[in-house]
């Protein structure tokens, strides 16, 4: 089964509780408005900065039901995080053993996964601020954008944001926190089912999960 208690169980709990503002900041990028957009893309600094203010005005505009948010914040994550290189980089060597259908479904099934996992939380913002504090260059040209949480429960927690240029725009396709990277967390949760029984096994899993979180969504819980 997907997150089942383990040794490493603890540690992605807190990973994920660590990630709620960060997640939730970086799925805000964009809600301005597409037509606002200047003529050159942004840096990959850039886009963590602007999404930073345009997310925490979101949070803290009271007139927003959890459901306005939550339909917001998902729209834009289709558009600014790279989905599909996500995709190929939790599967890893897996990907090949996918028929062209199954690479489709996962990557539909994976999307709404990580929208259950953490829309739920988008009630739980406390006043937290993200403080963008720098860069660095990674291999294959991607660029790695350096940020920490001020204030909360989880001041002081470095959230670092992996984006790679496509398409003369740069898109997340890796969120790091406290040196836990997301890709790798569900990998390793991932290998295990596929290890069990195979691609089939793993998208049954999915599907499962998704419209269980679906039903609490729908009910406000």
């Amino acid at each position: 089964m997907i997150c089942t208690t383990s040794k490493k169980t603890t540690r992605r709990t807190e990973t994920r509780r660590w990630a709620t503002l960060a997640l939730t900041a970086l799925l805000g990028a964009g809600i301005a408005g597409e037509d606002g957009r200047a003529a050159a893309e942004p840096g990959p600094r850039e886009v963590i900065e602007q999404t930073v203010e345009e997310v925490l005005a979101v949070l803290r505009n009271s007139a927003l039901s959890q459901g306005d948010r939550r339909a917001a914040i998902e729209a834009i994550a289709y558009e600014r995080f790279d989905f599909t290189t996500m995709s190929k980089l939790v599967l890893a060597r897996n990907w090949k053993r996918f028929s062209a259908e199954q690479r489709d479904e996962f990557l539909r099934e994976f999307k709404d996964y990580l929208a259950n996992s953490y829309g739920d939380r988008i009630d739980r913002y406390e006043q937290e601020e993200v403080e963008v504090v720098g860069q660095r260059e990674e291999p294959r040209g991607d660029v790695t954008v350096q940020t920490r949480i001020v204030g909360g429960e989880n001041a002081g927690a470095i959230v670092d944001y992996r984006l790679r240029g496509r398409t003369g725009r740069w898109l997340v396709i890796d969120v790091v926190v406290e040196g836990i990277s997301l890709v790798s967390n569900y990998r390793d949760q991932f290998r295990e089912v596929l290890n069990n029984g195979g691609p089939d096994h793993l998208l049954v899993q999915l599907r499962e999960k998704n419209a269980s979180g679906a039903v609490t969504a729908s009910n406000g819980g």
